[in-house]
């Protein structure tokens, strides 16, 4: 494969914010340089110690004034809700009813399936997020056809079909037996096939029975290394119909728990009205928390507790969700905005460095995967973004009396979304150039047709 490289300020987290202090842990090289060969970065730091490592004839692509940075990681996302984003007035169980499963039982369709995962994909890179963990629907083609599409682009997802065997549609529910054999071919079909990861995905705990919550349990325990990804205490109402139907359970994350499926890349959407003994739990068991803040404050859903879940005492593992469609961006940057409001009304503050480290090494840090994800670094995989700090006029006044890198990220993080995405590269491949409107891999079907 070609030797690629890249040229501009590099930034990145190289250790966790919540546990030292934030300056320490940001690296900046206000001139650095990227080399990357075979989908990983050979060579990072700063341009004058780097450049005598460029290969004859390597000419970086050079990004003045721009900020280099690890491609974003979205914890928790549904790509069929791409049609439905931004539905109209409800909470969470009736906006599922009246929208959600509605639009899911679209995805009996392949055809659809594949339309809507190469939109939702593009809109991924196009937001500067390289790597997601992604609901698909009960349907096992709605799974083939994102993994197919993720694959064609070489980006690394995480992603698994909805098990639901009750309170839902018909048309979108299956059986424990149904799920778990599903569930256990598409594993086997591409789960660390290229850089495809396979995610136990039951919806949560309301459209699952016992059964087949101890089936997905039997999932985890039988192919090692797969995620698991459900909901968790995100609407009142949801925890209290969870006490009606699993009465001998000590809480929601119990339910979980009783089945297996609270671990190591466990990850769990939204947990806003967890108590105390549940980040013990979540502590203890390595279990993660995507904190989904534009979904929350959409569906008035409450406000995730970033400082307790982050409690130096027994630290909870914490990546960032946008949710879509109850979320109302596929961007990070936007995801942030309001993650630092929700964390303002809850009592805390949310500064730029904590920030990103969300964004980037704490969510890879969320899924196990930070020996590879989050860090511009040698032996890391080479999915990067560029962000413009000048991207829009106002942008460009207002950083401009930015007085150092930290107030320019918060700048970036507030006021920024997709159009501060300059360029997105996964596995040392420009994928998106937002100044060409280009997408690589639209020049490389042409080139296969």
């Amino acid at each position: 494969m070609p030797v690629t490289a890249l040229r501009g300020q590099i930034v990145y987290l190289d250790g966790n914010p919540f546990e030292r202090d934030p300056q320490e842990c940001l690296v900046h090289h206000p001139d650095g340089l990227v080399i990357m060969e075979a989908g990983r970065i050979t060579a990072a730091g700063p341009y004058a110690e780097t450049a005598p490592l460029l290969p004859a004839g390597v000419t970086p692509v050079h990004y003045p004034d721009q900020l280099i940075m690890p491609g974003m990681i979205d914890t928790h996302v549904h790509y069929p809700q791409l049609q439905m984003i931004g539905a109209y007035g409800a909470q969470l169980l009736e906006w599922l009813n009246t929208y959600t499963f509605v639009a899911e039982q679209q995805f009996a369709d392949a055809a659809h399936a594949a339309m809507v995962a190469q939109v939702f994909l593009r809109e991924l890179l196009r937001a500067g997020t390289t790597t997601a963990v992604v609901y698909c629907t009960v349907h096992p083609q709605s799974v083939e056809a994102f993994f197919a599409e993720s694959a064609r682009l070489n980006t690394r997802m995480i992603a698994g079909k909805v098990l639901m065997d009750r309170n839902a549609p018909a048309a979108l529910l299956d059986t424990a037996q149904q799920g778990y054999d599903e569930s256990a071919a598409l594993i086997g079909r591409w789960h660390g096939q290229g850089r495809q990861l396979y995610c136990v995905t039951p919806r949560f705990a309301p459209t699952s029975s016992e059964a087949q919550l101890e089936a997905a349990g039997a999932l985890l325990r039988d192919h090692p290394g797969v995620y698991l990804q459900t909901h968790l205490c995100e609407n009142p109402a949801e925890v209290a119909w969870v006490r009606e139907l699993f009465p001998a359970r000590q809480s929601y994350l119990d339910v979980y728990d009783h089945a297996g499926l609270v671990g190591p890349r466990a990850v769990f959407g939204h947990a806003i009205h967890l108590h105390e003994g549940d980040f013990c739990t979540c502590h203890a068991r390595g279990a993660a928390l995507a904190f989904c803040p534009t979904s929350n404050l959409f569906l008035g859903s409450g406000l995730f507790r970033l400082a307790e879940a982050k409690d130096p005492r027994r630290p909870v593992r914490v990546g960032l969700g946008t949710d879509v469609g109850a979320g109302t961006s596929l961007s990070q940057l936007q995801s942030l905005n309001e993650a630092y409001k929700v964390t303002a009304l809850a009592g805390g503050r949310l500064d730029a460095v904590r920030a990103f480290y969300l964004a980037t090494l704490g969510g890879a840090e969320a899924l196990y995967l930070d020996d590879r994800l989050g860090r511009v670094a040698p032996g890391y995989e080479a999915d990067l973004i560029v962000l413009d700090p000048k991207a829009t006029p106002l942008l460009a006044f207002r950083t401009g009396y930015c007085r150092d890198l930290t107030e320019l990220l918060f700048t970036l993080m507030t006021m920024g979304d997709d159009r501060a995405i300059r360029a997105t590269w996964v596995a040392g491949a420009c994928l998106w150039d937002r100044d060409t409107g280009a997408w690589a891999m639209d020049s490389a079907r042409r080139g296969q047709d």
